[in-house]
Formats: structure tokens, sequence, C-alpha cells
């Protein structure tokens, strides 16, 4: 990659919200690891579906055609993103929904006695539904994250895997640190001893490229509303997996094919056209940016090379700003940044505390200058209360770094964040 320039105004123009000012502040959305903000495009999208196209599912007249058109199309265009087969797509409210729902579903295979790995460093999402299967005699395991890198520690997985594991459960990216997990290995492990896997990708979508081939995983979740998109949850479930699980589902639908069989009731047919505009925004990101990319795009085509270039050229855009906040961010008296070591994959998302200070008093400090940023456990809890052991000053500080973001808005950071710290002293 030569040259990279990112055309970051073109991207700002099509976010009505930045306009928003606090307290004579601009608006810094640093937020986007809690949500993202949402282009006028999406909106337009949910909104043509709801003014025209809105039916139930499955009639015979011309809008409910039209919307089951477009609800493929849908699953069509999260297929893109993910590069796996429309029928491996399925939509439900949330990644969180989703996996309790899974987790009820593999139920139904398993037996007392069989074991579960879940790890310290994930979100409660795909935590706690594997946490209730203890309560129908599963064993559940859970790997070691190291304190001091904030890393998941491998070689206590391998121990943990046994020819009773039935299901590994794991992020690829960390919502609270930022680490990036090398799910790849964890998957192929998992399968070596006859074991499921699903793959937390919520916090990884926003950033990096997802390919569910490559990692080979059965399931993955993510959510629309982290990269760009409405609140919608999405599962990926592979085909082979995916046609021989008996999930839940309302016992007067007999539709046992993937992907309807996953899915509960009537859904949101708006907010699914709204993810594949938020597809689509990426994609049309990666049309701006594709010549940058040429050989990583080598093979690629359609749809699948512009979204592969649109998430290659947002994370180009953002690591560099990432890093520039974990440096001057460290250097301040009485700041540490959490996360794994510099040069090891991480996601731009930076997780810091002030000592001395709540978490939530930093944040509102910010907050009172336009800078907006989360604090908190996120979920996260595990590692956030017993691993960084944070819980007494309010968790960390989180700066979640978009694509509309701006340098300016980092260095804006950066100062509000020294102003905070020398005031205390």
């Amino acid at each position: 990659m030569k040259n990279f320039s990112f055309n970051v105004d073109y991207v700002r123009e099509q976010f009505p919200c930045l306009s928003k000012t606090v307290n004579g502040y601009p608006a810094a959305f640093l937020d986007g690891p809690g949500g993202s903000q949402v282009p006028r495009s999406v909106v337009e999208r949910i909104n043509d579906y709801l003014y025209y196209r809105n039916a139930n599912a499955h009639g015979v007249f011309v809008t409910s055609k039209e919307s089951d058109a477009l609800f493929w199309d849908a699953r069509v265009a999260i297929a893109d993103f993910l590069n796996c087969d429309p029928k491996e797509v399925a939509f439900g409210a949330n990644s969180s929904s989703n996996n309790f729902k899974l987790a009820f579903s593999l139920l139904r295979e398993m037996k007392p006695g069989d074991e579960v790995i879940i790890t310290e460093i994930d979100h409660e999402g795909n935590r706690s539904p594997w946490r209730v299967l203890e309560e129908y005699g599963m064993v559940l395991k859970c790997v070691r994250v190291d304190p001091e890198t904030c890393t998941l520690d491998l070689e206590d997985y391998k121990n943990k895997l046994s020819d009773k594991t039935r299901l590994v459960a794991v992020n690829w990216a960390s919502n609270a640190v930022g680490t990036i997990t090398d799910v790849k290995t964890v998957v192929k492990l998992a399968h070596e001893v006859g074991a499921y896997t699903v793959v937390d990708a919520v916090h990884y979508a926003p950033h990096k490229p997802i390919d569910v081939r490559d990692i080979d995983t059965d399931f993955l979740v993510c959510s629309a509303y982290k990269f760009f998109g409405p609140h919608i949850g999405i599962l990926y479930a592979k085909a082979e997996v995916g046609e021989k699980i008996n999930p839940i589902r309302v016992m007067a639908n007999d539709n046992t094919e993937i992907p309807d069989k996953f899915e509960i009731g009537t859904l949101p047919m708006e907010l699914a056209c709204g993810a594949a505009a938020a597809v689509d925004f990426i994609a049309d990101i990666g049309r701006v940016h594709e010549k940058y990319f040429e050989e990583e795009l080598s093979g690629l085509t359609g749809r699948r090379r512009q979204v592969v270039a649109g998430m290659l050229a947002i994370e180009a855009y953002e690591d560099p700003m990432a890093k520039l906040l974990r440096t001057e961010l460290a250097a301040i008296d009485g700041v540490r940044v959490y996360g794994p070591p510099e040069g090891t994959p991480r996601t731009s998302t930076v997780s810091f505390t002030a000592k001395g200070a709540n978490s939530n008093e930093v944040a509102k400090f910010l907050a009172e200058r336009g800078i907006f940023v989360w604090d908190g456990d996120f979920y996260a809890i595990e590692i956030v209360h017993s691993v960084l052991k944070l819980g007494d000053q309010g968790g960390l500080i989180r700066i979640g770094l978009a694509p509309y973001n701006t340098i300016h808005e980092v260095e804006r950071t950066i100062r509000a964040v020294k102003e905070f710290c020398s005031e205390r002293q």
C-alpha cells in the first residue's frame, strides 16, 4: 500500500449527526464501540422500506413480494460482508439474543457432563448464554487472560480442551481493550476434538475484514449497529452444521430449512434493509479507496471486493490515529493504557484509567467538552472486574475510532485528558 490517503471529508459528509455541538464544542463521536453513527443512506433505505414496501412475509400481493425480495437481498449483502452463502445468514434482535437461541438449540444435542469452554476476555453476550448450560449439567471451563498483556492464554485453552468438549465460544476482538485473538487457531483446535465453535465478531466487524470461510467457524455473531447500521443482530451458521441443528422455534412453523429455521417470528425487515445499506456504505468506501489495495484484493470481485477494500481502508485510516492516542495518553502522568503489546493484533479501540479518578468522572469531563466516550465494564465483566480489578474505580474509559473521526478530534481528546489530569494534581 503506497501513499495511502483516506477521504475522510467524503465519509463525514454522509453523517448528519456530525453537525452537533455541545457547549459550543463540535461533537466528537468517539463512542463507536457501543454503537456507531449511521449514514444518511442507511436511514433512507429503512424509510424507503417503511414508506413503500412495508408488509409481512410470504403474501401474494405486491408489497409482500417486494418485502420478501428485499429481505433476501439483505442476506446477500451480509453474505458479501462475511464471505458466505446467503442461506448461511440469519437475523435476530441482537447478538446476545442470537447466542441465547443458539445455546438452547445446541442444548438438544448435549448431555450432562459435556464440556463448554468460554473465556475471561469475552462480553457477557458470549459468556452468559453458555454459562446457563451449567444449569442443565454441562461442565463450564473458562480460559484465562494475562492481566499484563490483556491477551488470551492459548496454552491454558489447549489444556482445557478434551474429548468431552462440545462447544468453544470466543470473541475475535475484545470490546473492552481491543485485543484481537487468533480465532483461526482456536477454531482449528476445537474442531480437532469435535467441538462446535461460536465466534463473537461484534467488536471486530467495524474494524477488519471478516472471512468466515478462512477461520472455518461453525457459528459467528455480529451486530449491524456496530458497523453503521440499525439495531439488528446477525447469525452466521455454516451450512453443513446449520442443516443438522434442531433450533428452538415456533412450533407452528414447519420450515426446517436454513436460514429460516434460525429465525423466530416476524423480523424487522426494515432493519435488515438498513443492515444491507450499511454494507453498501462500506463497499462505497472501498470503491473510493480500492486503488490502494490491489494486491490484497487480488482474486476478489463484485461487492465482496469493495467490502474488503472498504474495511482495509478503514483499518489503514484508524490504526495510526489509535497508535497516536495510545502513545500520547500513556505519556500522561497517572494515565495507564490497557491492551496488548504494541505490534500485536488489536482494533483501534483505546482504553485507559486515570490514577485517583473514577472513570465516570473522566467521561463526564470529556462529555462537557463535546467528546463522547464510554466508561465502565461494557459487559466485559470478567476481564474488567476479575482480571484487571478495576471495579472500584469505575472500570475503564474507552475511546473508539471510526472512519468519520479525525486526527483533530484525537488531538482534542489528548489535550482534554491532559487538562483533567493536571487539574487533579
